[in-house]
């Protein structure tokens, strides 16, 4: 193909230069081309006079004047070597004067032979081998080949990998969702997933949970494709057909279903006569690990690119993580620089369905088959993802708010990498007293003072007032039971009402701190679900999967439900001192005082502090 698009292609077999590089003697500073004979003993007090030539050898000029004894020329970085020159003095070490019978060159400095002269083939020699079979071609590459005179290089055909989607609960991004649908986000990321690893990926759509309409999808992609991949249909639930249909196609059909592995147990893989087929689990954290760990090998196998190279580090583990003995459990964590200078991971905990899990994610560590979990401190071997890892420079983690997604977006504008790690109040407070992080977002209500965070001030901690937002009881709006209540009263009667349903929050939250002490110890029922955002308890009660929880008003709106007011809380910022003169940490505060972060703040329906 022509060398211009062969940018991230293979090479199919060695290439050896058609020109030599240079393809002359060519100077390789500006100065005087000249014998070296005719500088010998030349000082500054006692300098050699040469007759200069009339002509200057720029680049791309062919010279006319071959240089005899006592005679120089005058040349530019990259000018053909006139003949009878055998160096080149650098112009620093010379003076041009008139002389009686025309312009001299004064040289102040001896010179070597071969001085300042780059011969030609002294880089590439023709015929060399300048790049081997199976090399990766990148902008190097490109650049030393168009050196060696190739407009054409051989390269190694990307596989065709189809990529099929199958669940009756997929919908196409930008859709409208149905109930109970999701959107295809398995796809777009397999697709681009393919392409890194050299593969030429090949959409083939979403197919719903039929076996006749999967196996003739299967078919075409088998057609059309060097290899297939699948997502979905995996597990052995009635719904789930692609590894029966996989089975009964030509052999050798299935050679694994099932990996001791988490996430990722359902995997199959098998092959259907030359040609690979992976399913993968629907999850789509699950769908992501599998295809890294055992499909993109096989890719990249069949572009001729060699394996991917994994860096790793070591981080000790910022809180415990359960996990189930008897297979091998993969977790996903964030890296934050602790005060010691060393690294704390912290892990993401979304879950398999999670779509974000993978892209958030800086790496991942093994949790051995038989063991039944990590403990909080202990040092782990992290796999980075993408190879060596780059941290932000500010690091957040504790209480999620959309405001601080609003101060980070001006931060990004400036070219400050932020990230926020969603931990809850209490969580992010314990990151602040190791000094794991730059800020601890939190709204802790002490029930003693009715005060919210400062109670909770330790020592070399610094608390940054933020903004003010309002806790809530939301509710469908056409919810008699709750209309006209106010926000005590809401709680009152979810409480009381064994036919209402709560949606609860995480523990060590503010919002679930709050809540507690409006129950009084009190569980009705619905406590015992607990998800970790606003957004999550807002969902819950405008799908009709619980009746009542707590959330700010800001998310009550956006999902179009009622909303009783309980408090104004306080979402301040835990800033652990020793990081106070970093220069993040000083324009993550310029950024909150600022006109914009203010504006932005209450176009969000919050009362900045």
């Amino acid at each position: 193909m022509p060398l211009a698009a062969a940018l991230g292609r293979v090479t199919a077999r060695s290439l050896a230069a058609v020109a030599d590089a240079p393809p002359f003697d060519r100077a390789s500073m500006d100065g005087f081309a000249l014998r070296a004979a005719d500088t010998l003993g030349a000082t500054e007090a006692a300098p050699r006079r040469l007759r200069l030539n009339a002509e200057l050898l720029t680049c791309g000029v062919a010279p006319a004047i071959a240089i005899e004894a006592g005679t120089a020329t005058a040349i530019a970085t990259g000018g053909v070597i006139p003949r009878g020159a055998d160096a080149v003095v650098m112009v620093e070490q010379t003076e041009t004067e008139e002389g009686p019978e025309g312009p001299v060159v004064l040289v102040r400095r001896a010179a070597a032979p071969g001085q300042a002269i780059a011969h030609a083939g002294s880089d590439i020699a023709r015929g060399e081998t300048v790049l081997r079979a199976g090399a990766l071609i990148t902008s190097r590459e490109i650049g030393m080949l168009a050196a060696a005179g190739l407009a054409m290089v051989p390269v190694v055909r990307r596989p065709r990998v189809a990529i099929l989607s199958t669940g009756d609960e997929l919908v196409p991004p930008g859709a409208p969702l149905p109930p109970g649908g999701i959107y295809d986000s398995n796809a777009a990321i397999l697709a681009a997933a393919v392409a890194e690893h050299g593969g030429e990926p090949v959409p083939m759509g979403i197919h719903r949970d039929n076996e006749a309409v999967l196996e003739a999808a299967l078919c075409r992609a088998l057609e059309a494709a060097d290899m297939v991949v699948m997502s979905g249909g995996t597990s052995k639930g009635a719904g789930d057909v692609s590894h029966r249909i996989l089975g009964r196609l030509l052999p050798p059909g299935v050679l694994v279903h099932g990996v001791a592995l988490k996430p990722g147990k359902p995997l199959c893989l098998g092959a259907v006569g030359r040609k690979p087929v992976a399913v993968l689990p629907g999850f789509p954290t699950s769908a992501v690990f599998t295809f890294q760990e055992f499909a993109a090998p096989v890719i990249r196998a069949l572009a001729g690119l060699p394996p991917r190279s994994e860096a790793a580090t070591e981080a000790w583990l910022a809180v415990r993580t359960p996990s189930e003995a008897g297979r091998t459990e993969y977790v996903m964590v964030s890296l934050a620089e602790d005060a010691t200078g060393g690294l704390a991971a912290w892990p993401l905990g979304k879950g398999s369905g999670s779509v974000t899990a993978f892209s958030q994610a800086d790496g991942f560590f093994a949790i051995p088959a038989e063991e039944q979990g990590a403990s909080a401190g202990s040092l782990q071997s992290i796999r980075l993802i993408g190879g060596a890892h780059a941290l932000p420079e500010l690091t957040i983690i504790g209480s999620h708010c959309t405001g601080l997604d609003a101060i980070l977006d001006l931060l990004a504008a400036e070219g400050i990498r932020g990230r926020s790690l969603a931990v809850g109040s209490l969580g992010g407070l314990a990151a602040a007293k190791r000094g794991e992080c730059d800020f601890a977002p939190a709204h802790l209500l002490d029930p003693k003072t009715g005060r919210y965070n400062r109670p909770f001030l330790a020592p070399g901690l610094t608390l940054v007032p933020g903004w003010r937002r309002v806790q809530g009881v939301v509710f469908r709006p056409d919810d008699t039971r709750f209309t006209e209540l106010d926000g005590r009263a809401a709680v009152r009667r979810g409480a009381a009402d064994p036919g209402l349903l709560l949606v609860n929050r995480n523990a060590g939250s503010g919002t679930r701190i709050l809540l507690d002490g409006l129950l009084g110890g009190a569980k009705p029922p619905g406590y015992a679900n607990q998800p970790k955002s606003h957004n999550a308890v807002a969902a819950a009660v405008a799908q009709g999967r619980a009746d009542w929880g707590v959330a700010i008003r800001s998310v009550a709106e956006a999902y179009g439900l009622g909303f009783a007011p309980l408090t104004d809380e306080h979402y301040d910022f835990f800033l652990p001192e020793a990081r106070a003169e970093r220069p993040a940490v000083r324009a993550f505060l310029a950024a909150l005082a600022s006109e914009a972060g203010q504006a932005r703040l209450r176009g969000l329906g919050f009362s900045p502090a």
